[in-house]
């Protein structure tokens, strides 16, 4: 009975414990030297209890699940964004913003319990190694077995991550021979700008997946590229752009916006008003700009936005936003963990705040894009008026807060994208694993093209290729013979697609997407008018 009071009531004093701690350690920080938070010459209240739990408790209790416990139980009281990193998970969660990590330069799928090599990255540690798509990985450092181990992807990258200039040897089974390589690892760069290209004749297309710490370099190299090729417009494309550092956003907006002009502005309760202003002359202050958004564009893709759309300076085109609008600080925790607090929200160069509500729970809020989905909000454009309050702008034109960016043009969800077999043969990664077969099987064939144009014209997925993946899923319990004449062509404009990932990665793909994509077809015809 007593063990189980104990159970009850410790994350509770946890909590409190914790509130207490941070408020102690706030309080001093101005007296700590470097970038730790809570740091004291003597240990804290929290880490008083940790040591007690540890070396008192009845049970043998990890420290980094007790911090864990308490942070994520204080933190679930105030808004959804604010969170705790343990000291595990820090290294990969900023290596996410850096924009690179150290390592191989190979991407990999486990397939049937064997280690696949998908891509090599060009001028990588692995391609002057030797490493060949379609190796698959026996063994790591002579010693540790991977093939057929099942192990979990993390522990596979964990095993070929790495300092810089250290080696690492594996071994490969290429055409039913064994082969050992010595790589010697190196900074693998992670791109923001997944793809640069002109899409038509004066027309450029840059798509960031994300704002990391070299984005605003990656897209002024792109941008001048494409300007070099006699760009006269642009489509920006932030679909799918969680965010990320906020200053990289600006100063993108920077080079779009003239003057002084406003881009966005912070307020919090200990934060007084910080504005964001334009500071030198723009690369693209004039000619057309369309910037395509959809419900999971957020945070800084939505003060890159946003302040696009307050000085007319761009046409948004897509569907409404996610809605963050609250600002993240990253601090250092004493025993190597960190915690990302919420300090201030953003608001537009018109004022607007478009965070929506989260006074309904955590839940409710993660799950208010399942609502606009399930109320039709994503389909037709008349259900997606906004409730919040309404702005005008410099030309005329009214936007709204409270809630997203609201697009000036609505382009529907594509219907096909929700179909179940499309879903799963996504999420299980058949589709790109029957595509990567294919690729293998007719290497040969593949390489001879130069650009998606050829590939495009020439491989065109048909009714043998459609067997084939029939069979390909069928191994994955997914029973294609059933689709419909839609579900059909739809699927196999997929392979398609895939594949000019599989020859050209990220790039490749957008090139053969966007030929289709209703949303970018949408912003050429703006860009017409």
């Amino acid at each position: 009975m007593g063990k189980k009071k104990i159970q009850i009531w410790l994350p509770l004093l946890f909590a409190v414990v914790m509130v207490a701690g941070m408020a102690i350690g706030y309080k001093l920080r101005d007296k700590t030297q470097g970038g730790k938070f809570l740091r004291t010459d003597r240990s804290s209240a929290l880490q008083e209890l940790v040591d007690l739990v540890r070396n008192r408790y009845v049970d043998p209790v990890k420290a980094d699940s007790i911090n864990q416990l308490a942070a994520d139980e204080l933190l679930s009281h105030l808004d959804p964004h604010s969170v705790f990193i343990p000291a595990r998970e820090l290294m990969q969660v900023n290596e996410e913003m850096m924009g690179s990590f150290q390592g191989i330069g190979i991407e990999f799928q486990i397939i049937q319990d064997t280690v696949h090599v998908m891509n090599v990255m060009k001028g990588g540690p692995s391609e002057k190694a030797g490493v060949q798509v379609g190796d698959e990985l026996i063994k790591v450092n002579d010693s540790r077995v991977i093939a057929g181990q099942q192990l979990p992807s993390d522990t596979i990258r964990a095993l070929l991550r790495g300092p810089i200039d250290s080696k690492v040897k594996v071994q490969v089974l290429r055409n039913n021979k064994l082969v050992d390589l010595l790589i010697t690892r190196g900074l693998i760069p992670v791109p923001t700008v997944d793809v640069a290209y002109m899409i038509q004749p004066g027309t450029g297309f840059i798509r960031i997946n994300k704002f990391g710490e070299r984005t605003y370099e990656e897209f002024m190299e792109s941008l001048e590229k494409l300007q070099s090729q006699g760009m006269k417009e642009l489509i920006l494309d932030l679909r799918g752009n969680g965010g990320g550092l906020m200053k990289e956003a600006t100063d993108i907006a920077d080079e779009f916006l003239s003057d002084d002009k406003l881009i966005v502005y912070t307020e919090g309760a200990h934060m007084p008003r910080m504005e964001y202003r334009c500071k030198r002359e723009g690369l693209f202050e004039k000619g057309k700009l369309v910037v395509l958004i959809d419900e999971t564009s957020a945070s800084a893709s939505e003060v890159l936005s946003g302040a696009l759309q307050d000085w007319d300076r761009a046409t948004i085109v897509g569907r409404r936003s996610f809605g963050k609008g609250l600002v993240q600080q990253q601090f250092q925790l004493t025993d190597g963990s960190a915690v990302r607090l919420t300090i201030a929200r953003y608001f537009s160069p018109l004022g607007r705040n478009i965070q929506k509500p989260y006074n309904k729970g955590k839940d409710a809020y993660e799950n208010e894009l399942l609502v606009r989905l399930s109320n039709g909000e994503l389909m037709a454009a008349d259900t997606s008026r906004p409730v919040g309050k309404a702005y005008k702008t410099p030309g005329g034109h009214t936007v709204y807060g409270g809630g997203g960016i609201t697009p000036d043009v609505f382009v529907p969800y594509d219907s096909v994208l929700l179909d179940t077999l499309i879903a799963k043969l996504y999420h299980r990664s058949t589709l790109p694993n029957f595509t990567y077969r294919q690729y293998l099987k007719q290497k040969t064939y593949f390489d001879q093209f130069k650009t998606t144009d050829d590939l495009v014209k020439s491989y065109i997925p048909g009714e043998k290729e459609w067997q084939e993946l029939v069979a390909f899923a069928a191994k994955d319990s997914i029973k294609l013979a059933g689709a419909n004449a839609k579900e059909k062509a739809a699927l196999l404009q997929k392979v398609q697609v895939v594949m000019g990932r599989q020859i050209w990665r990220m790039p490749g793909y957008f090139q053969v997407l966007n030929r289709t994509d209703k949303t970018v077809n949408q912003a050429l015809a703006v860009l017409k008018n």
